[in-house]
């Protein structure tokens, strides 16, 4: 499977100045493609799930952002180790194997079966082990993915911008995730739902979740809300048709849907039992980073507050380089 030559490395980042702006997401411009890279992702989300032992609340099963796209990050399988990468510059996905072998194939106009198949490929030719559950989850009446045969578009200029975003999400989630010595998940991408998450823990067992997700078995979601949560993420358009931001608390304590929060856009969905926050209302801040962050720690002190947990004893103040905390 051959690769295109490289593409000149800044495609994708004209918009402003590419170090401090912040993309144009049109969701509904896009919405297809963004479809159709949901379910590549969940393609190989499950070869991540089905080769890597369990870690608590799904984070074994998730992709971290890079500089140049999204990856698995090594996955036991093969000759040792097998990573995949979704490179959203240069818009392949790349196989690389801890024995040197390396393989890989451009994301274009394609069906969900032919990724498919590409795919399983890819792993067999890395040494892998090419066998995934085969249905895409957290979706309704999901359509096996050997069996999806709809052409899907690949708008390479919209997944730029949408990679553009991510890097700068990531950035300020990070931040974010600094400022709380708890029990907290890394900052990574759940191929489920397609949202860039983080989430922290009041140390405290949850009540038994009722589960009900689309195509994702009961224990999967009671296991991953096994314990009292605050979590905020990103998704890019599904569910809302634009961009948002999202902040909800698990158990929902009383009183969370009537809090305070910034900055003035955000809002509580009921039908989604969250906080919003538009991308647009962070993009088209003077100061887009601090405009997200205080989504963040509005969201999460109203959860922590209203929810009882120990604020002394789990927050810090934000990290900075090269400083240790105090003790």
């Amino acid at each position: 499977m051959l690769l295109k030559g490289r593409r000149d490395r800044r495609v994708g980042v004209r918009e402003g100045t590419a170090a401090v702006s912040w993309p144009k997401l049109d969701y509904l411009s896009w919405r297809d493609t963004c479809s159709a890279l949901h379910l590549y992702l969940q393609i190989v989300g499950k070869y991540r799930l089905a080769r890597t032992p369990w870690i608590n609340h799904s984070w074994h099963a998730t992709f971290y952002v890079t500089p140049r796209g999204l990856t698995t990050s090594m996955i036991p399988d093969g000759p040792g180790g097998i990573e995949i990468v979704f490179d959203l510059i240069d818009h392949a996905v790349v196989g690389d194997a801890s024995d040197g072998r390396s393989e890989g194939f451009d994301l274009v106009p394609t069906t969900v079966s032919a990724f498919h198949s590409r795919f399983l490929d890819l792993v067999r030719a890395l040494g892998g082990t090419p066998k995934i559950h085969g249905r895409p989850s957290e979706l309704p009446d999901p359509v096996p993915f050997a069996e999806d045969r709809a052409s899907r578009p690949y708008d390479a200029d919209a997944v730029s911008r949408f990679h553009q975003a991510l890097v700068r999400i990531d950035r300020v989630l990070k931040r974010f995730r600094t400022g709380f010595v708890g029990k907290a998940s890394p900052v990574h991408l759940f191929w489920g739902a397609l949202d860039l998450a983080v989430t922290r823990f009041s140390g405290r067992r949850a009540p038994l979740h009722p589960g009900g997700f689309p195509s994702t078995p009961d224990e999967v979601t009671r296991e991953a809300y096994s314990h009292e949560v605050s979590s905020a993420g990103f998704w890019p358009g599904a569910g809302l048709d634009y961009p948002a931001f999202y902040s909800y608390a698990y158990p929902e304590p009383a009183g969370f849907k009537t809090a305070r929060v910034e900055p003035a856009e955000a809002f509580y969905a009921d039908a989604l039992g969250e906080f919003v926050l538009r991308y647009d209302a962070v993009r088209e801040a003077s100061d887009p980073d601090a405009q997200l962050m205080s989504f963040l720690e509005s969201t999460y002190r109203a959860a922590a507050e209203l929810g009882g947990w120990d604020r002394a004893a789990l927050e810090c103040p934000i990290g900075t380089p090269l400083r240790p905390r105090p003790l």
